[in-house]
């Protein structure tokens, strides 16, 4: 049920490549809450993924943009701010990729070219739209940017490989830039570290599907779904949380926090025949 919280509200949603994306999931929620968004996606997904579909379901402008680019960012937030009459109050950046990880390099021999792809693809990207958008003064006062990362920028999961470095760097954008575009314009910018999720991207690195289980049973709560992510991004987007800045909040049903779990303990004790 619409409670109509981000009413009168326009955004940019970067990365809704299918319906198992989170973005995917934020889109159709920010829709539903009241806000008029613009879709953006990198030019590839216009063949490998649906976002013209959800696009014309939303009545949504959709701009494609390279996001190592300066050039495309410059034209999809001058696109976005016509298209929707005006400045705006919410961004997300769902944007990551790592070449090293899908050719299954190990991390102690990765591929330098690929690796320099991947920051500038999952990370200095989220600084290159924010420079975009402080330099157009493109968000509204009280703005919200919100990016998804994930724990291992803080733990070690040796499947992560330079995903892990790339979602540090993020979390350090959004704190360092978080506190200049706060002063300049109360625009608060935060990271989710959210849950191993059953998406295109988070399904390709190697070991998925027992690590999600191992979470699930780690996790007080159990992992968290997309669809409570984009509540979650909703939130953030929302006049409710307009003093939350420069913040990586974790979304995980409590993983980041649990040492050990029962289920956990139980199933060592059956392996060890206690």
């Amino acid at each position: 049920m619409s409670n109509n919280i981000l009413k009168g509200k326009k955004g940019i949603i970067f990365g809704a490549l299918n319906e198992n994306s989170i973005a995917w999931k934020v889109a159709e929620l920010c829709h539903a809450e009241g806000a008029q968004i613009v879709l953006t996606n990198a030019p590839v997904a216009a063949k490998i993924g649906q976002t013209e579909e959800l696009a014309k379901a939303l009545n949504a402008p959709l701009i494609f943009a390279d996001v190592t680019k300066m050039e495309d960012l410059e034209n999809l937030v001058a696109g976005a701010t016509e298209a929707l009459g005006g400045p705006l109050d919410f961004v997300l950046h769902s944007v990551g990729m790592s070449l090293n990880v899908r050719k299954k390099n190990p991390y102690t021999d990765s591929n330098y070219d690929y690796m320099h792809q991947t920051l500038d693809i999952s990370a200095m990207s989220f600084h290159r739209l924010m420079q975009t958008l402080i330099k157009k003064d493109a968000m509204n006062e009280w703005g919200s940017i919100v990016a998804l990362s994930y724990i291992a920028a803080q733990r070690t999961f040796p499947d992560y490989g330079e995903m892990a470095d790339a979602k540090s760097l993020l979390e350090s954008f959004a704190r360092s830039f978080g506190y200049h575009y706060g002063k300049k314009k109360h625009v608060r910018v935060n990271t989710i570290s959210q849950s191993p999720t059953k998406t295109t991207a988070g399904s390709g690195v190697g070991g998925f599907d027992a690590f999600f289980n191992y979470a699930d049973k780690m996790s007080p709560l159990g992992n968290a779904s997309a669809d409570a992510c984009a509540e979650y991004c909703v939130s953030l987007f929302s006049d409710y949380t307009r003093m939350v800045t420069m913040q990586n909040l974790f979304h995980d049903g409590g993983f980041s926090f649990t040492g050990i779990s029962t289920d956990l303990m139980d199933g060592f004790r059956d392996a060890a025949g206690e």
